[in-house]
């Protein structure tokens, strides 16, 4: 009952996900929401699932969306050391290159898998030096490495600056909706015949998914509403915790989509908190059941406002509860956020 643990299921099919491989949506919606089907039937809570992309072992974030096979050369076995199944996807050329298409494609992918480990219910774990944009050119397996390949580099160059930057912001994200903060699982039913739900889904046409579409391989997108006034915590002196209702709309297809936004009520508006495909965009207003041009392989956060809407301005290609942070190997470590 008071286990807490690494979910592997949750690295390996977030990883898929946001690489575009098929058949991948159910699961991901059941590892986004705290992975309930590992850890409820057991009378264990969301925060038993310690959620995570990387480790100590294996890639690193900043190689995971540079490499496709791991190079291990340098730890004298051959290449043969290391774990072949990396689920990983260099964006079109192995290790480090000039091509800008593919530089910001990979600083994208970066900010999704950041973004989606820092939203989801569970505690996410953080690889000490994933935030720096550390890379260990293609080592996934550097045990054995006292060297620059594993020590953290503390100089960082403009990229690694702005990605650090989108961390902090996708933290206070967090840190300012509660809808985030759920320590049980989410019902996801209607409330005493009311239509709201503390968890629905929806397809890019703003209807609620169904099980044709939760069971296509070719579904790569799908939006996420987490009510506000159903969060089910309470605070120390036994009232309930009320937040903004939140929508987090994903696309893992290469290809721009006209997300339809959920309706609401008279006078509210989504307010864009974030999108990954605009990362120093300022926060904007949408009408309910308008459209909002989702780019491939983007992901966006937005909260429901009653705040008059602003002029929409197309998105643009922009070259503690509990955070656990992992430690490099002693010998390697230099600091850790």
């Amino acid at each position: 009952m008071l286990w807490t643990e690494w979910n592997g299921k949750y690295r390996d099919n977030v990883r898929r996900f946001w690489k575009g491989d098929g058949g991948t949506a159910g699961e991901f919606a059941t590892r986004l929401t705290g992975s309930s089907d590992l850890y409820a039937w057991g009378g264990r809570l969301p925060n038993a699932s310690i959620n995570f992309i990387t480790c100590h072992d294996g890639f690193t974030l900043q190689d995971l969306v540079s490499y496709n096979d791991k190079h291990n050369e340098a730890n004298g076995e051959h290449n043969r050391d290391g774990t072949n199944d990396n689920n990983s996807w260099n964006g079109g050329a192995e290790g480090p290159t000039d091509d800008p298409a593919i530089l910001a494609l990979r600083e994208r992918q970066k900010r999704n898998f950041i973004t989606t480990l820092l939203l989801s219910t569970g505690v996410p774990m953080l690889s000490s030096g994933d935030e720096l944009s550390h890379t260990q050119n293609g080592n996934n397996n550097g045990y054995c490495q006292d060297s620059e390949l594993t020590w953290l580099n503390w100089s960082l160059t403009k990229p690694q600056q702005q990605f650090l930057d989108f961390v902090k912001r996708v933290t206070q994200v967090w840190h300012e909706q509660p809808v985030f903060h759920r320590k049980r699982f989410f019902q996801g039913r209607a409330i005493r015949g009311s239509d709201i739900k503390d968890i629905c889904w929806f397809e890019m046409n703003g209807e609620e998914m169904t099980e044709p579409a939760w069971n296509a391989g070719f579904v790569k997108s799908l939006g996420v509403r987490l009510a506000g006034d159903l969060i089910g915590n309470v605070n120390d002196r036994g009232e309930a915790i009320v937040g903004d209702t939140v929508l987090l709309l994903l696309n893992a297809h290469h290809e721009l989509l006209q997300f339809t936004l959920p309706a609401a009520k008279q006078g509210a508006v989504w307010q864009r908190l974030l999108d990954t495909a605009d990362p120093e965009g300022e926060p904007q207003a949408y009408s309910a059941a308008g459209t909002y041009p989702l780019q491939g392989r983007s992901m966006v956060v937005m909260r429901l406002s009653t705040e008059e809407p602003k002029p929409v301005v197309a998105s643009q290609e922009v070259a503690a509860p509990q955070v656990v942070v992992e430690l490099p190997p002693p010998l390697s470590a230099t600091g850790a956020v």
